[in-house]
């Protein structure tokens, strides 16, 4: 029986071409498997044959909007059978990444794409209903088994061979449905389930809710006439021509920009780019997103003591949490520096 032709995609620095500093390598690739992909090539055993190992920095993946396209043109040459990218564990933009190659294979292609990724991951919101991505840990001391969960996955869909729940098969759930006759009834299932919570018991629940953490409310400033206040907004606020790139949608970074000596955001030089709503009043008048005139009008008032110099600014549009908990925690960081004692934080 002969082995099914496998593609490993991983970014430059698992197929060992730079270190992190080279995050923005262009797309390339290794003769057979190379990095992570020789403990896939051991998961696979007989079975499979990684013929080529390709990658791409996730920096370049990030910026470049060419950057998929040429890793599947890569891809697409080896004439593989199935095609296995990551893991990317916590890493937001090797997950984006992973699940974008991912689709774009199965799309272009039409052949089977799986990743892993940790339940955190941005990439796994965006793309746990279109890619199969198994569960791993939130660092490569999972990579082991990871590894193995993905090369499970591989076999099985190119086999065509239908998967267990995700529980069983170790992926993330896809948010699909799959109609099932169950030898109790739903009371029955119900009563079980209350039973065995109330022993202390394990049990799995059919209908997982999500959780969000709970975020204490700051106190109050004690004095707001000589307070240090941030304009944030995640309306997509960003100069004219948007020169850093910023997403529409799914953004992965947020910016800061100068508005010291700045009165107002003049629609000349300010647009906001956001996805996910009509921008045609906004860009009319930037203040009615970001207000920097009302500011102003505060700030010589002395309502607040003081405006920081620099707007906060991102794209909420569609955004993972995991990557806006991680953006709140740069920006606290760099504001606490600033002196900041508060915020104004607008949206859409």
């Amino acid at each position: 029986m002969s082995r099914v032709r496998v593609v490993h995609s991983v970014t430059q620095f698992f197929a060992g071409v730079g270190s992190e500093a080279q995050a923005g390598a262009p797309p390339g690739r290794k003769d057979g498997a190379a990095g992570p992909a020789i403990a896939l090539q051991r998961a696979l055993g007989d079975r499979g044959e990684v013929v080529a190992t390709v990658y791409c920095g996730d920096g370049y993946a990030a910026e470049q909007p060419s950057a998929i396209d040429e890793v599947v043109e890569l891809i697409a040459r080896e004439k593989p059978e199935v095609v296995v990218a990551g893991p990317a564990f916590t890493s937001g933009r090797y997950g984006l990444a992973c699940g974008a190659v991912c689709v774009r294979v199965q799309e272009k292609l039409g052949i089977p794409a799986v990743t892993g990724m940790h339940p955190e991951n941005a990439g796994a919101d965006l793309y746990r209903s279109k890619v199969y991505i198994a569960r791993t840990r939130e660092t490569t001391a999972g990579m082991a088994e990871a590894i193995k969960s993905m090369a499970r996955l591989a076999l099985k869909r190119h086999a065509g061979e239908p998967l267990g729940s995700p529980q069983e098969e170790g992926y993330l759930p896809t948010g699909r449905r799959i109609l099932y006759f169950a030898q109790q009834n739903a009371a029955e299932r119900g009563v079980e389930m209350l039973l065995r919570k109330a022993h202390g018991e394990p049990y799995t629940t059919e209908l997982p809710v999500p959780t969000y953490n709970r975020v204490q409310p700051a106190a109050p400033i004690k004095d707001l006439s000589k307070a240090r206040i941030a304009l944030v907004t995640t309306g997509g606020i960003v100069p004219r021509g948007n020169p850093d790139r910023l997403e529409s949608a799914f953004a992965t970074r947020w910016l800061e920009y100068s508005i010291e000596a700045t009165e107002e955001l003049s629609p000349d030089q300010w647009v906001s780019v956001h996805g996910g709503f009509d921008t045609t009043n906004v860009n009319l008048d930037p203040d009615r997103m970001a207000p920097l005139d009302a500011l102003r009008e505060l700030e010589k008032e002395g309502v607040f003591g003081k405006l920081e110099e620099h707007l906060y600014t991102t794209t909420g549009n569609t955004a993972a949490i995991p990557t806006v908990r991680r953006f709140a925690q740069e920006m606290v960081k760099e504001l606490k520096a600033r002196e900041v004692e508060g915020i104004l934080l607008t949206s859409s």
